[in-house]
């Protein structure tokens, strides 16, 4: 079974104290960023000794094309959604363009992406061109086609933030923010895309926002039991694994030390959660949390296994891949 902790790693290779913490009962999986990335060849080597570890931890990594891509020699450069959406054919291109992006990844062994955004674009300063369009029909269209991709790939989708960070302006890596409108306003806009993807089971896994929506709750998105279990399980009947965004951003920090972040965030509703690049924090974290009350909790986290994993030659081969090169030449 898997553990709640999906953990950051330092370098390109792992370290004897990293195999060591990767066999805890309590870690999920690894989350991997550029620091972590050489090349195709080195990558795969970093995901194959992760795997060897536990055959049934997973590797993810935040990439979704535009200025959020972690990997770039060696991978196709993709447009940002926002430049996407506004391509001719615009739907098929956008399944091509999703379609690479995971198959390129599951090449490398790597299981899923943290991917699409389906924030519906206005005032935030981290979402921007990440988001496909500022209305939130536009974002439906845009995102189905991108999950389709990813889905005839084998890929499964993670749609973000929860219930909506594109409608407050502070960038929740280093600031607290707070959306004051009313729920109203947030479920007739931001919350459109989500309802739309989940009811066509488009939407596989979640990830909650670190944003106060404060005329609703008190607590940022990810640590709050109305967002997670009345509104998204409860009324909107999701039934897949909700992923916390990082413990460490600023959006999370005035909830507590890492021990009680991450236990506010699972007890709240969240099946795993992200210790991206504080080492002590997740020492913290795994000397404290009960083994035998969080090492099953990451249950639903199995929807992101792969039975088989293409080869780079199977992809540059496939027409998907070579109509993607043409999007990104043109």
């Amino acid at each position: 079974m898997l553990g709640p902790i999906i953990t950051g790693i330092d370098g390109k290779f792992l370290s004897q104290e990293e195999c060591e913490v990767l066999k805890h009962p309590l870690i999920n999986g690894v989350i991997l960023f550029a620091r972590n990335y050489e090349d195709t060849e080195q990558l795969l080597a970093l995901t194959n000794s992760i795997k060897a570890i536990k055959p049934n931890l997973l590797v993810s990594v935040d990439h979704e094309g535009g200025r959020v891509q972690r990997f770039v020699k060696g991978f196709s450069q993709l447009p940002s959604m926002s430049d996407a959406f506004l391509l001719e054919n615009t739907e098929q291109k956008l399944q091509d363009i999703g379609w690479t992006l995971a198959a390129e990844l599951l090449a490398c062994k790597v299981d899923y992406s943290y991917a699409p955004c389906v924030d519906v674009n206005g005032i935030s300063q981290v979402i921007g061109s990440r988001a496909f369009s500022s209305e939130p029909e536009k974002v439906v269209v845009g995102a189905k086609a991108l999950i389709k991709g990813l889905h005839s790939a084998g890929m499964k989708s993670v749609i973000k933030h929860f219930p909506g960070h594109g409608s407050v302006g502070p960038d929740s890596h280093i600031a607290m923010p707070v959306d004051t409108r009313s729920f109203a306003d947030i479920n007739e806009f931001d919350l459109v895309p989500f309802k739309q993807l989940i009811a066509e089971a488009l939407a596989d896994a979640v990830m909650p926002a670190h944003v106060i929506y404060s005329a609703v709750d008190e607590n940022p998105a990810c640590f709050s039991e109305f967002w997670l279990k009345n509104m998204l399980r409860h009324q909107l009947a999701f039934k897949g694994p909700v992923i916390s965004d990082d413990m460490g951003m600023q959006g999370a920090v005035q909830v507590g030390d890492y021990p009680t972040r991450v236990k506010a965030a699972l007890d709240a509703g969240c099946d795993a959660v992200l210790l991206c690049n504080e080492k002590e924090g997740l020492y913290q974290v795994l000397d404290t949390l009960s083994i035998n009350n969080y090492q099953h909790h990451g249950a639903r986290m199995a929807i992101f296994h792969q039975k088989n994993y293409p080869s780079w030659d199977d992809v540059k081969r496939d027409q998907r891949w070579l109509r993607c090169q043409k999007i990104i030449n043109s």
